[in-house]
């Protein structure tokens, strides 16, 4: 499944990629897409085929916003960190 990881700022994107690459996660850094937020920012697109709370025990979560699960083009939020 593919998924879109939101973070509140760009450093955290680029270490939650660098988390899910040290354990053989494929992702891709990019922009966040306008259908989920207007303003500039950076995101992590990942592929995860197990349940995400398996993956949220494996990294820091702390500078995690949200994340979307991607079907049918659309996004649905799966995760927000309160």
């Amino acid at each position: 499944m593919n998924y879109i990881a939101t973070f509140f700022t760009h450093f955290a994107a680029v270490n939650f990629s660098r988390q899910l690459k040290s354990n053989n996660i494929k992702n891709m850094l990019m922009p966040i897409p306008r259908k989920l937020s207007s303003s500039c920012g950076t995101c992590v697109r990942f592929e995860w085929e197990n349940e995400i709370g398996s993956l949220l025990n494996k990294i820091s979560e702390e500078e995690l916003d949200k994340i979307y699960l991607i079907e049918n083009d659309e996004y649905n939020i799966i995760y927000q960190n309160s």
